[in-house]
């Protein structure tokens, strides 16, 4: 019940959203934030799959026959999952850098994924923190949602929003990238069908959202005066996976006359 509960709660969160806005001073300045509620379709069915694999003996039975067939195929375990994770995200910064324009400078594209990531890490830790879905190896029991799943798709849903009008094919390859991750995360004996639904679902849902509460927290932020520069890259220690980010604020100097 938690997890449906919470579930919910990111359901209505969204929905919310429609139609806000927000003054950002003493004067006419309104924010509006632009909302569809068609974009919902897709992630709400698969976060729905998702929860309700939680307890659908049929759904249940689909997890297991998945997990059947892929034993028998799995000689050894590939971490490629490791990295795909991150990849679709991290291409919208290669791309940005070997010249291929998309919608977005740095410092916007940036503050949307750093939205998108929040929301998506937050969400995953709480439901996998209240939950008990023990994992295909029986190693834990936090399997719901796949947190690499979500990581993956939010990262492919930035990158065809960034890229959608340059051409489709750079969303449709990062969506390929994406379940490519889900479905190495059941082939590593990690995760359940279900579990990757929802993180699928998750992981979409998360930059859409940022998207839509770009405008209110980039001028929360920032206003309309300051400029972000920075870099983001990869990281591993010997032991874990992880992003280094660097930003510089930079503010335009005032020019004061005597």
């Amino acid at each position: 019940m938690k997890k449906i509960k919470l579930l919910l709660l990111f359901g209505l969160l969204a929905l919310n959203l429609y139609g806000q806005k927000k003054s950002t001073d003493s004067t006419t300045s309104v924010i509006n934030i632009k909302f569809k509620y068609e974009a919902l379709i897709i992630p709400a069915a698969l976060i729905g799959y998702g929860v309700i694999g939680l307890e659908s003996h049929t759904l249940k039975d689909i997890n297991t026959d998945t997990k059947a067939e892929l034993s028998e195929h799995i000689d050894q375990k590939f971490t490629i999952d490791d990295f795909s994770q991150y990849s679709t995200f991290i291409s919208v910064y290669t791309l940005n850098a070997a010249g291929v324009k998309g919608k977005n400078n740095f410092r916007d594209r940036t503050i949307i994924l750093s939205t998108a990531y929040l929301i998506m890490g937050t969400t995953v830790y709480i439901i996998k923190n209240t939950g008990s879905e023990m994992r295909p190896d029986g190693t834990s029991n936090n399997s719901f949602p796949s947190g690499h799943t979500a990581t993956a798709f939010m990262g492919a849903e930035f990158l065809y929003q960034k890229y959608k009008d340059v051409s489709i094919w750079y969303g449709v390859s990062g969506y390929v990238v994406a379940a490519g991750t889900g479905f190495f995360r059941m082939y590593n004996d990690r995760h359940w069908f279900s579990d990757v639904a929802a993180g699928a679902g998750i992981g979409i849902l998360s930059t859409k959202i940022a998207y839509w509460l770009h405008p209110l927290v980039s001028r929360a932020l920032f206003g309309k005066k300051e400029n972000l520069n920075g870099l983001i890259m990869p990281t591993y220690n010997g032991k874990q996976y992880g992003l280094t980010m660097a930003m510089t604020f930079l503010k335009p100097l005032k020019i004061i006359e005597a």
